[in-house]
């Protein structure tokens, strides 16, 4: 979890001044990622969340990731894009052309998750609320296992 929390860099939604962080590792084009941030709805005012862009699907991740940190407002970006990609339309369209500093970003957290050995997304990583311990699952969840996961009541 060090390693994510040091070297990762997200867009952060929710409840900014909560004590329990849910980190998630998530590749634009992944529609399991997609379903697992209409899960995580429920539970944003109640933990924060940092969504971390990597991009190995193909070559709209990395484009699509730096635009959803670049945005005034990644909440709102995220779930248009979401609701796209989940409606087979493929998620943000009107992506600029990436800088040398998106790129790097992109670029390390996609080598973190590589690092991690972490071979899929949606990776989820958090310390539980109630018990301290530090989970992590690859994959989807729905909103019950992921408020599970971190010790959030529903």
């Amino acid at each position: 979890m060090d390693q994510v929390t040091s070297t990762a860099k997200g867009f952060t939604v929710g409840a900014l001044m909560s004590a329990n962080t849910v980190y998630v590792m998530f590749d634009p084009q992944c529609p399991h990622c997609a379903h697992l941030w209409n899960a995580a709805q429920p539970l944003m005012k109640k933990a924060k969340f940092v969504w971390i862009p990597i991009s190995f699907i193909n070559g709209k991740s990395a484009p699509q990731g730096a635009a959803l940190l670049a945005a005034p407002n990644p909440a709102e970006l995220m779930a248009v894009h979401e609701a796209s990609l989940l409606a087979g339309t493929g998620g943000l369209s009107d992506t600029p052309k990436l800088s040398s500093e998106q790129e790097a970003v992109i670029k390390t957290n996609t080598q973190l998750l590589n690092s991690l050995k972490v071979e899929s997304v949606p990776f989820v990583i958090t310390k539980n609320a109630q018990t301290g311990q530090v989970l992590s699952n690859v994959g989807a969840m729905d909103t019950a296992a992921l408020a599970a996961m971190a010790g959030i009541a529903l």
